[in-house]
């Protein structure tokens, strides 16, 4: 049987290359607004970052998302960014997906 790719992506935070289902995308649409993709679906530039508490702080602490889409965000959206990637990782680890 014929074994399935697994699409990678580039982590902006720390520059690894990861699995797509283990990271978040972020995008930024034609207005400049910028929020988290959970389904991987929305128009617009993308970038990613693991689904990891710790990484998500290291985002807000660089500003790296200001930086990646060249817009100013207030500290409310990498709160919100750290809160998903804590829900995400919590259900990682309850779920087991490893699909």
């Amino acid at each position: 049987m014929k074994k399935k790719k697994i699409p990678m992506r580039k982590d902006v935070v720390t520059g690894t290359m990861k699995p797509k289902r283990e990271l978040i995308r972020v995008v930024r649409n034609k207005q400049n607004e910028v929020s988290l993709d959970p389904t991987g679906k929305k128009p617009g530039r993308g970038a990613y970052v693991a689904v990891d508490v710790e990484v998500a702080k290291e985002a807000k602490a660089e500003r790296t998302f200001d930086k990646v889409f060249g817009v100013s965000l207030d500290d409310q959206f990498y709160d919100q960014l750290i809160e998903y990637a804590d829900h995400e990782q919590a259900r990682q680890k309850l779920f087991h997906n490893d699909k």
